[in-house]
């Protein structure tokens, strides 16, 4: 068993840090500074870097499963456009990382969270370099980053303040190739695979989609918790989170992948 770490981020500076600004200047727009925790309650403040801190682990994770995916894309010799379309995905995510840590330091400071590194990203069967590399596209983009956008989008529009409007707003353009690249992918391989290897695929969706039900579920066990401070907190109502999450789920990930020939089973 590997040992656990504390999720810690640093930027290294330098001639790194300049070429990194370079790639994606967008983050020095933001109004950083803007926050102020002296007016958010104790609780909503506890619970914003709790969130932040959170979202930005989330993002070090997909950049995680981003990278796998793209070596995956790579061993199967996927077409080069879209190779080069997931090379840029990494990158957005660590842009991600860095925003939504930054809004926890503008609240105070991030929360202490633990991890295991070798459970960074969930693992995928092993079969063919072009079946590995759907299940990682499955996995990573039809299911987690199709959902994704929707929920961003909605937490965006609730939110108030202007850092974490244009905050959401950053990675939400960044999201909406992420979570189309999925679909790219599968109508480029569907010829190529079998009904057997589409029934794999939605096994693989359906573990995929399990776990995001899981996540809900505890939502809805527990208090569901209004929010009237989103533009601390970057979150919607927990019922309104919860609607848009289920619809967002049947519209933007299970119907597509019916319509792909990708058997999903009813949640």
């Amino acid at each position: 068993m590997a040992e656990l770490e504390l999720f810690e981020l640093e930027l290294w500076g330098g001639v790194p840090l300049e070429r990194y600004r370079a790639l994606r200047p967008e983050i020095d727009d933001l109004p950083w500074g803007t926050l102020d925790p002296s007016s958010i309650s104790e609780p909503a403040l506890i619970a914003a870097r709790k969130a932040w801190t959170g979202a930005a682990f989330q993002e070090f994770r997909t950049g995680a499963a981003c990278a796998a995916t793209l070596e995956a894309l790579i061993k199967a010799r996927a077409p080069l456009d879209l190779i080069a379309l997931a090379a840029r995905f990494p990158l957005d995510e660590m842009l991600h990382v860095e925003i939504c840590s930054r809004i926890a330091t503008e609240l105070g400071g991030a929360i202490e969270l633990i991890y295991d590194p070798e459970k960074l990203v969930w693992e995928v069967p092993s079969s063919s370099p072009l079946m590995t590399a759907a299940h990682w596209v499955v996995s990573n983009f039809c299911v987690g980053e199709a959902l994704s956008i929707p929920l961003i989008q909605g937490t965006s529009r609730a939110s108030t303040h202007p850092l974490i409007k244009q905050a959401l707003r950053r990675i939400v353009v960044d999201e909406a190739d992420h979570g189309t690249f999925g679909w790219h992918f599968l109508d480029w391989a569907s010829p190529l695979l079998s009904t057997e290897d589409k029934r794999d695929l939605g096994h693989t969706a359906d573990r995929f989609i399990r776990s995001v039900l899981e996540r809900w579920q505890k939502l809805r066990d527990g208090e569901l918790i209004e929010i009237h401070q989103a533009e601390a907190l970057g979150w919607m109502g927990s019922e309104e989170y919860l609607e848009l999450a289920d619809h967002s789920l049947q519209r933007n990930v299970i119907a597509p992948l019916v319509k792909r020939g990708i058997p999903i089973t009813p949640p």
